[in-house]
């Protein structure tokens, strides 16, 4: 989705087109280093098998650079959301009536959450059990946030920024609401666990896990919309707004933070030593997502745009800039290209490889003895499937470039 957005009624001179420009490499930039992230961490989920043992940002049994290999990829799903409903107020910029933005959010957000037990699982799992429906995870999420954005985009933009920034701030108030998952849960449990606590559900009769929580996402996205509005300021004061919101959100999570009062449901605390306190500074909640997690992440992602825009990209922000430009292409292409790469380490190591075909309910719990590497190997295959992506998504990038078919706007 092309972010450029030129001043209305009037032809852009060489200024106006530069700027456009800077804005689609700051966007897309940022996206697609942000995906780019998002490849690692599941290429080390088939390739690290202590993914499927212990949590990485589990202080008791982590490592420094397993942790942090984990905590860098946090950045992908917040700004992934936030930048969609950036994405889609742009496309109101340019000229989308509400009425055709509201119908193409509502149609592409439904299609969405079909992606998530299709395609999504089957590139995941190599299964084609759906006995087992699948995981709600972030494709879902950002597609009902689009169903609840075709709504909202017909109030102002100031009460969709409200309504954004409202649920990101008073969501961690029911931490404290929590509900017994299970076969027997009454259909109000059920609907709490969708809302707002990671948990097994039951769906048309089957089981299936939701992992990303709606709250606070819905509002992630419609505060993305809202700072949409930002790129049709000239560029300098844009730019302004970028750095100090930036930076109010940056250092509010760290005062926040310290101060253990509010805004994450897990307070940090005295490790063994100086680092892992830090580590337990950074080690905030990410399901659902709280307060001090998505000021943590949003807060460098505004820096960035800010820092991005007056620069070219050069030629690895070229490229990453690619990537950015086809998100949904390049997602549903990652989750194949992570399962395979490690499906091929595993048989060319002689490895197990079974378990790469299996439904999630069997993966969790113990991997396979003798499967699995070191973190180094999980950074090589990673730079290995960036490599293999490009070509293709630079392909899809071409087509969507020089095409104007319907259903381009759908992937």
């Amino acid at each position: 989705m092309s972010t450029t957005l030129a001043a209305p009624h009037a032809a852009p001179g060489p200024a106006a087109v530069h700027v456009a420009r800077a804005r689609v490499d700051a966007v897309d930039l940022l996206r697609g280093l942000v995906m780019v992230l998002m490849l690692l961490d599941h290429t080390r989920d088939f390739v690290d098998l202590r993914a499927w043992l212990f949590d990485p940002a589990d202080l008791s049994r982590t490592t420094p650079a397993l942790f942090l290999t984990r905590w860098v990829t946090h950045f992908c799903a917040p700004v992934f959301v936030f930048l969609a409903g950036t994405g889609a107020y742009l496309q109101r910029a340019r000229g989308k009536p509400k009425g055709e933005l509201s119908r193409f959010l509502l149609t592409r957000g439904l299609w969405l959450v079909v992606v998530e037990f299709t395609l999504v699982k089957v590139g995941f799992t190599f299964n084609l059990d759906w006995s087992f429906l699948g995981i709600f995870q972030v494709i879902w999420v950002i597609g009902v946030s689009m169903v609840v954005l075709a709504a909202l985009v017909h109030l102002p933009t100031a009460a969709v920024a409200a309504f954004g920034v409202a649920m990101i701030a008073l969501h961690n108030a029911f931490d404290g609401v929590r509900v017994a998952p299970g076969p027997d849960a009454s259909a109000l449990d059920q609907l709490w666990i969708f809302l707002h606590q990671q948990g097994p559900v039951t769906v048309l009769g089957l089981p299936a896990m939701v992992i990303y929580p709606l709250v606070p996402w819905i509002g992630v996205m419609a505060a993305g919309y809202a700072l949409g509005a930002v790129y049709t300021w000239d560029a300098e004061r844009r730019r302004r707004f970028l750095v100090r919101l930036g930076l109010a959100l940056t250092a509010g999570f760290v005062l926040l933070r310290l101060t253990n009062l509010y805004g994450d449901p897990s307070p940090w605390g005295p490790q063994k030593d100086a680092l892992f306190t830090v580590l337990s500074v950074l080690d905030t909640t990410k399901y659902p997502p709280s307060l001090l997690f998505l000021m943590m992440t949003l807060g460098p992602a505004l820096l960035f745009l800010a820092w991005a825009e007056p620069r070219e990209p050069g030629w690895l922000g070229e490229k990453l800039v690619t990537f950015g430009r086809v998100p949904l292409f390049f997602y549903l292409l990652q989750w194949p290209a992570a399962n395979g790469i490690g499906l091929v380490a595993n048989w060319a190591a002689g490895q197990p490889t079974a378990w790469h075909f299996q439904n999630v309910p069997e993966r969790f719990g113990s991997p396979p003895a003798g499967a699995g590497f070191d973190l180094w190997v999980v950074y090589a295959l990673w730079l290995l499937g960036v490599l293999l992506l490009y070509p293709l998504c630079r392909w899809f990038a071409g087509v969507k470039r020089r095409r104007r078919d319907w259903w381009l706007g759908y992937l």
